[in-house]
């Protein structure tokens, strides 16, 4: 085979591959991000009321799941994939990957009660993926 031949193949091959990882998000779609370990950015200030929105752009899954032993007196409780606790939405994403936000998936949560919000990825929480929404 000749070398641009071989060179077009490649690229061509290369480009369709890569074509299909895109998560279809930008920035602009949410307020805090994923990486492949990390919340960005890992503190978010947010206003009484107002509703945050996770988006996860990486090739990887996560969650979002409140410590529930450290929100705010009053405060929702708060899960990627519904759950009412944080022992539930453990217990469920190791289950049946419930809460799993998979590569362009959002989720999103509104803030009723001032305070710190301690929260982390379920999967990913031994690596370090962890963050808070501080709303004022």
């Amino acid at each position: 085979m000749k070398r641009r031949t071989l060179l077009a193949t490649v690229g061509t091959v290369a480009t369709a591959t890569l074509a299909g990882c895109s998560s279809g998000l930008s920035e602009d779609d949410y307020d805090i991000g994923m990486t492949a370990n990390q919340f960005r950015p890992a503190s978010y200030t947010a206003s009484v009321g107002e509703t945050v929105v996770w988006g996860n752009p990486s090739s990887r899954g996560h969650s979002v799941t409140a410590y529930e032993d450290g929100l705010p007196e009053d405060a929702d409780f708060f899960a990627s994939g519904g759950a009412d606790t944080e022992s539930a939405a453990r217990d469920g994403f190791w289950g049946s990957s419930q809460g799993r936000l998979a590569s362009g998936d959002l989720y999103e949560h509104t803030f009723e009660v001032a305070g710190e919000y301690p929260y982390f990825c379920v999967p990913h929480e031994d690596g370090g993926m962890v963050a808070t929404v501080v709303v004022e």
